[in-house]
């Protein structure tokens, strides 16, 4: 799976915990806190995107990502 595939299926996850995102034009620059979620949003949407793409790591592991394009390529590096 490549960057682009994971960072559709983080948007897809986002635009369902996130409803009022739906219509937004997600880039890999975007923050996921910046567009509202709060913590418990950010973490629903991480642990849906790992059962989404059958990746098991500790969350601990994806802590340092800044935006959406960084978790993308964190977690490309991890599949």
């Amino acid at each position: 799976m490549n960057k682009q595939q994971i960072f559709d299926v983080i948007v897809g996850h986002a635009k369902e915990v996130l409803p009022e995102l739906e219509s937004h034009d997600f880039k890999f620059e975007d923050a996921l806190k910046d567009l509202g979620a709060n913590s418990i949003d950010r973490s629903e949407i991480v642990m849906m995107t790992l059962e989404s793409i059958e990746l098991n790591i500790p969350l601990i592991e994806i802590a340092k990502a800044e935006n959406m394009g960084q978790l993308a390529t964190l977690l490309q590096e991890k599949f």
